[in-house]
């Protein structure tokens, strides 16, 4: 049995590795994103001081179900990491200088990956920032049209959305904590100052400031509409959900499942 007193090396590298991207200016989720992902790499290696670049690369492999944007993401953490620790002299050289660069298919969405939006949507957030990311990471809203929320534009589970060129659409609501915020809202769900509601400018500054570094408002958007798709395959009906009137312009917020990728593939052998 092990001892629950047990010293663990890791404890006080991810401590003082976590000081320094907090003393560098990082933001809270940046840092919270790190921990994350290092914790991950701990199932792997018992000493961060004798990480190999082998123990780095099946940490990556090991989940399946991760996307080449959430391997690129972890392995960016993993190579910070260890870019910290050989400056500091901890270790001799830097192995995240030998992993692979992570490829991911060039002119396609870019989604933010699942594993950092369910970290956000499972901190102590307030309410207001839960809202925006539900919206922009689930129900595919633009942040225009998150500006534009209101409640007498809930009907039901189906949000009434004003997009580009005044084109209207109804987007399913299904958090009902996000259902229940609308509906008491009493007006806008996100008041502010132009014509009583935040600017679409405020709510993209607003997103910035609460995603990780190198993750947008849009991220969010690209993120719902490749869920969308890798749980109906319906180009169609992701369409909707985003407003777009062509299926090209669709095609370009969706980043093709694996599997779909592999299934083309053998058809093809």
């Amino acid at each position: 049995m092990t001892d629950a007193n047990a010293f663990n090396p890791w404890r006080p590298v991810v401590r003082d590795y976590l000081d320094s991207l907090r003393a560098a200016g990082r933001r809270p989720m940046t840092v919270r994103l790190h921990e994350h992902y290092l914790r991950h790499l701990q199932r792997f290696a018992r000493d961060p001081l004798k990480i190999t670049v082998r123990v780095l690369e099946r940490a990556l492999a090991a989940r399946r179900d991760w996307t080449p944007e959430t391997i690129r993401s972890a392995a960016s953490v993993f190579r910070g990491l260890t870019k910290w620790l050989h400056a500091r002299g901890l270790i001799p050289t830097d192995p995240g200088l030998l992993l692979p660069a992570v490829r991911v298919p060039p002119g396609v969405a870019r989604p933010i990956p699942d594993p950092i939006l369910d970290l956000l949507l499972t901190a102590h957030l307030p309410g207001r920032s839960r809202w925006l990311l539900l919206l922009g990471g689930h129900c595919g809203l633009r942040v225009g049209e998150m500006a534009l929320v209101h409640s007498n534009r809930l009907d039901g589970d189906l949000l009434f959305v004003v997009g580009k060129g005044g084109k209207e659409r109804w987007v399913p609501v299904l958090d009902p904590d996000l259902q229940a915020a609308i509906r008491s809202a009493g007006g806008w769900l996100f008041p502010g100052r132009q014509d009583g509601h935040l600017s679409p400018g405020y709510v993209s500054k607003l997103l910035s400031e609460l995603l990780p570094e190198h993750w947008t408002a849009h991220t969010l958007r690209h993120r719902a509409g490749t869920a969308a798709y890798r749980g109906t395959r319906d180009i169609l009906a992701v369409g909707r959900l985003l407003g777009h009137a062509k299926p090209e312009t669709t095609m370009r917020y969706i980043q093709l499942p694996m599997d779909s990728l592999y299934a083309v593939a053998r058809a093809a052998a």
